[in-house]
């Protein structure tokens, strides 16, 4: 069986190849006449669904059988081990979401001309972590 983090690297590879350079704002200033999402669609699709597998969301939750909720890690962790567990999967769920507005959707950049840059950046996040 692959990792997810194999086909997330070659995802990254792919639009480091394009963009020339490993800096965060590079990508989002290579996407201001054109967001990657629109010539890299099938790129964005293969990295949602590996974001989906990676951050342990259905249907992809299978170290969460049925039958052993009451065995393994809930047993093992209590109190702050079992929120601290928690916590780390909820912030690789906003991780992949920042990444994915960062990498495909183009950023704080607006699809047309808006002074707040900040608030789309959050709607962006928000919107990708809803979906």
């Amino acid at each position: 069986m692959v990792s997810y983090e194999v086909s997330i690297s070659l995802i990254y590879v792919c639009l480091i190849l394009v963009v020339g350079s490993l800096n965060l704002l590079d990508f989002v200033f290579t996407q201001e006449a054109c967001w990657f999402i629109i010539p890299f669609a099938p790129l964005c699709f293969v990295y949602i669904i590996s974001a989906i597998a990676e951050t342990n969301r259905p249907p992809f939750d299978l170290p969460e059988a049925e039958g052993e909720l009451v065995a393994g890690y809930n047993v093992e962790y209590s109190a702050v081990g079992f929120a601290l567990f928690f916590i780390a999967e909820y912030a690789n769920l906003v991780f992949q979401s920042i990444m994915i507005v960062i990498l495909f959707l183009g950023g704080w950049l607006p699809f047309i001309s808006f002074e707040i840059s900040s608030f789309i950046f959050t709607f962006k996040i928000l919107l990708i972590l809803f979906f």
